[in-house]
């Protein structure tokens, strides 16, 4: 059982149950463990490093005729003396690297459940990067086909399912999509080590993401043969939430040290500038003098705390909403890993749709690989379907490395009075000073200096919306003389805003009537909105967005059509949540296809009449999978006094 407990876009915070009862928490990472040889023992991981699940080699323990009496006698646990989650490899690895393997896909299932294995694997075909497109596909049968079968006799072992498909993205979301509809426990994606040792970062996130798109969500996902730090961060804002890695011990062997911007033979190194456990009271020339079998150790568990510390700083990222600012560092570490950081600009749609409305967090610009966070197309999506201009007539105010307009008022009550829009040329594109408090406008950090990419593409943008929204563009405002219109400007930012939340329809039903604008005594700023004396809506400080009230909710039911901005409950859920309880997934009948997470949402019965109001957590096809787990935070319920 798999439940998302925070997120960050695809990046997820889980916890995972195993059927021993053990409750992992995702991303994780599982240290892979020779049965032959311990450099660092499993209790050392347990105890020492806080591993709570390691990966170790099925088919290394059957070929030992020692190791599998052992094994089959009292059990994996016991004879690797780990209190935690193992899984078992299958022998995959091993046909990839030495050729065929003499075993068949049964044999290894059933030796994985006779060894009391908690999470077993498929012989599944490893489809190498080379391979022509027909030989793939026709692996993928033979994977797809023994997958079933081994959830046929799994018993109560839990499987791993695992996505083949080579580079070829079609082939790994039709074969993600057919393994979803299978009774799988987690989903490795396979066949990725030679990209990772090659540095193929570009094809390594094409694989992911076409996997992402056919996977069930509420299944973890294990990105097979990753466990370097520097690639970490990225992988889980792919959203990975599960690693592995026998390079700690690997790379011990041949007196490699594991840092977070690379890996470094101690014979080239000039200095240790390390503080940890395992480094700690030694120095360089100490180390290399030591024997080999104590250096060794040494190293690993040096590496090991490499990985378990940039671990730690990728889960914090992901609950403070900065694992994008964490990861684009991390990605400039290696040419090759920025080039893959450039590359979700081509999927930055499909990342959109899990990408939270806003965060608490700031944006930062770090350079132009910033552009492709999804928040950067919603925006401008968004602008453009909704905003609905005051007049025809545009002034814009150039090159703001911040675009909201605190700076620019004065200007903007002139060019106003003269019955002019004012428009901030900003590195998000256009912005309508109606909309310069909203996230994530307000809310970002950008150098004033402006890269080319982004000079191109905001002018692109400009010409764009300039065009659409029919504007007569008026560059030079310091032409504009102070006219004598009449305008209330927080109205205006008021109803613009409205309509950039919830869209030009929603925000008519929101603001009928008569007005009144309820500031706050301290700042100045709006707080509430009260329409022919109902508050329909709030305004939060801290995103600029609105809080939808359950009277501005039951006006919106009126006018917006089902499913739109709906959640619907089974009838059992309805006396709970109607009393202000948050509502769970597998009380949901139904759900808007296209809220996004943080959303604004309203709970209805099976006859559309107002429950609540909330927060969506997930998606609607995260919502259609998960079976435990919050789905809304509920604010207000209809019956909460």
């Amino acid at each position: 059982m798999f439940e998302i407990t925070k997120r960050d876009g695809l990046a997820r915070l889980g916890k995972f149950e195993t059927k021993s009862g053990i409750v992992l928490e995702t991303p994780a990472l599982l240290p892979v463990v020779n049965p032959k040889i311990f450099t660092v023992t499993p209790k050392e991981l347990y105890e020492e490093f806080g591993f709570r699940a390691l990966i170790t080699n099925s088919y290394i323990i059957k070929n030992n005729p020692a190791l599998k009496e052992k094994a089959q006698a009292e059990g994996l646990h016991k004879m690797l003396d780990f209190p935690g989650v193992i899984m078992t490899d299958s022998g995959t690895f091993q046909s990839h690297m030495y050729g065929e393997v003499e075993v068949t896909n049964d044999e290894m299932v059933e030796f994985q459940k006779s060894i009391g294995t908690d999470i077993g694997t498929v012989l599944d075909i490893f489809t190498e990067p080379f391979w022509p497109k027909e030989e793939t596909a026709d692996s993928i049968t033979e994977t797809l086909k023994r997958t079933q079968h081994a959830c046929d006799i799994k018993g109560d072992m839990m499987i791993n399912g695992v996505v083949q498909g080579s580079v070829y993205q079609d082939l790994r979301e039709d074969c993600a999509r057919k393994m979803a509809d299978m009774d799988i426990d987690v989903h490795p994606i396979g066949g990725v080590v030679p990209l990772m040792e090659q540095y193929r970062y570009t094809e390594l996130v094409d694989v992911i993401i076409s996997s992402k798109k056919g996977l069930n969500p509420n299944r973890p996902v294990h990105l097979f043969g990753a466990g370097h730090p520097m690639i970490l961060a990225f992988a889980t804002l792919l959203g990975c939430d599960l690693f592995d890695s026998a390079s700690y011990a690997k790379f011990a062997r041949d007196d490699r040290f594991m840092f977070i911007d690379g890996t470094y033979r101690i014979a080239d190194m000039q200095s240790l500038d390390c503080n940890c456990p395992a480094c700690r009271g030694h120095t360089l020339e100490e180390i290399k003098k030591m024997e080999k079998s104590n250096r060794e150790r040494l190293i690993a568990r040096h590496n090991l705390y490499q990985i378990t510390s940039e671990l730690a700083l990728v889960k914090r990222y992901l609950k403070e909403g900065r694992l994008w600012d964490l990861a684009e560092m991390r990605c400039r570490a290696h040419p090759e890993l920025l080039n893959g950081l450039r590359r979700l600009k081509e999927h930055q749609a499909f990342l959109e749709r899990t990408e939270p409305i806003s965060r608490d967090a700031a944006l930062f610009y770090t350079g132009s690989e910033s552009r492709s966070r999804p928040i950067f197309l919603r925006y401008y999506r968004k602008l453009l379907e909704n905003y609905v201009p005051p007049t025809n007539k545009a002034a814009i105010f150039e090159d703001s490395p911040k675009p909201y307009s605190r700076h620019y008022v004065s200007d903007f009550n002139r060019v106003r009075t003269a019955g002019y829009t004012p428009i901030v040329r900003s590195p998000f594109g256009p912005v309508p000073a109606d909309l310069d408090e909203v996230y994530p406008l307000a809310q970002s950090l950008f150098p004033e200096i402006w890269d080319r990419e982004t000079e191109e593409d905001v002018e692109r943008m400009m010409d764009e919306f300039i065009k659409k929204m029919g504007f007569i563009d008026v560059r030079e405002q310091k032409d504009i003389e102070p006219g004598e219109i009449e305008y209330d400007a927080d109205l205006l930012r008021a109803k613009a805003t409205a309509a950039y939340q919830f869209g030009k329809e929603s925000a008519d039903a929101l603001f009928k009537g008569e007005i009144e604008l309820i500031k706050s005594r301290k700042t100045g700023k709006i707080r509430n909105i009260i329409s022919d004396g109902e508050h329909v809506l709030s305004l939060r400080a801290p995103d600029g967005l609105y809080t939808l009230r359950p009277e501005g909710a039951q006006r919106l039911l009126k006018t917006l059509p089902s499913p739109k901005m709906r959640c619907i409950s089974m009838d059992d859920a309805v006396p709970f949540v109607s009393n202000g309880r948050n509502m769970f997934c597998q009380f949901v009948t139904d759900m808007d296809p296209e809220i996004r997470p943080m959303e604004e949402i309203i709970i209805v019965d099976k006859d559309d009449n107002f429950l609540a109001t909330g927060r969506a957590i997930l998606t609607f096809d995260e919502l259609k999978s998960f079976k435990k787990g919050i789905a809304i935070k509920v604010r207000s319920g209809s019956d909460d006094s």
